[in-house]
């Protein structure tokens, strides 16, 4: 029986390439998206994979949409929590808004569906968490106190939770992505993104499909022995361990 896998954020920019390697693999794919639906629809004709609307910020709008996926297709093995924004500005100008809108997306979320899955991967005995962090999480970046706070809490998070289900056969694991060649990285003005580029060893951003192989990796019941992982996958730009 194939595995049933939720991506959020899952059609468009990395996430959507999370979508299409997983069903590559033989996953049966749910994408949730916030609402482009423009974009949700292009992409379920393009793929055929199944899309889902609700805001992961949202504790119960997560808890409805996992249920109706699992009224779908079964209970969830894999969740990838991918949905993220930002809301850009140095400190002294930052809104209450600016930051709550990015903790609630890019670290509330992570919580959201995480709660809403585990208690049935643990009555199963069986579950894999990939969190997407950011390079900005593991060294923080200026005008991003919000989303490098967020992020650096992913991590955090994964660690954390990876401990409390290690016996029950669930990993837990995190990618921290560099510049990664996608809709939000191009939205950058050119002469910061060529500064950006001057700064990654590899000298090329990374593309998203690099980032799904990862993914990939870590869902495969052959990783069970890897949780608590936090993978950097940056072009050598920032080397850390966690």
């Amino acid at each position: 029986m194939s595995k049933v896998a939720i991506v959020t954020g899952g059609t468009r920019g990395i996430g959507a390439a999370i979508s299409i390697a997983l069903k590559a693999t033989g996953c049966t794919v749910a994408a949730n998206y916030a609402g482009n639906e423009e974009a949700a629809k292009k992409f379920n004709d393009e793929t055929g994979i199944a899309t889902y609307k609700w805001d992961v910020a949202g504790f119960q709008a997560c808890a409805d949409g996992v249920a109706k996926v699992e009224a779908e297709f079964g209970p969830v093995d894999i969740v990838v929590n991918n949905a993220g924004i930002t809301r850009d500005g140095v400190m002294h100008r930052m809104t209450e808004e600016q930051w709550t809108l990015v903790i609630r997306t890019n670290l509330d979320s992570v919580f959201n569906m995480s709660r809403a899955v585990i208690e049935g991967m643990r009555d199963r005995s069986y579950g894999r968490i990939v969190n997407i962090s950011s390079i900005n999480g593991q060294k923080g970046q200026m005008g991003q106190t919000n989303y490098s706070a967020a992020k650096a809490g992913v991590i955090g998070f994964t660690k954390a939770f990876a401990q409390e289900t290690a016996r029950k056969g669930i990993t837990v694991n995190c990618i921290c992505p560099g510049y990664v060649n996608t809709d939000m990285v191009a939205a950058v003005p050119e002469k910061v993104l060529e500064s950006i580029i001057a700064g990654i060893p590899v000298g090329r951003l990374g593309e998203a499909n690099e980032i799904a192989d990862a993914v990939v990796y870590l869902t495969r019941e052959a990783s069970g022995f890897v949780t608590g992982s936090v993978l950097t996958i940056n072009g050598g730009q920032y080397m850390a361990n966690g």
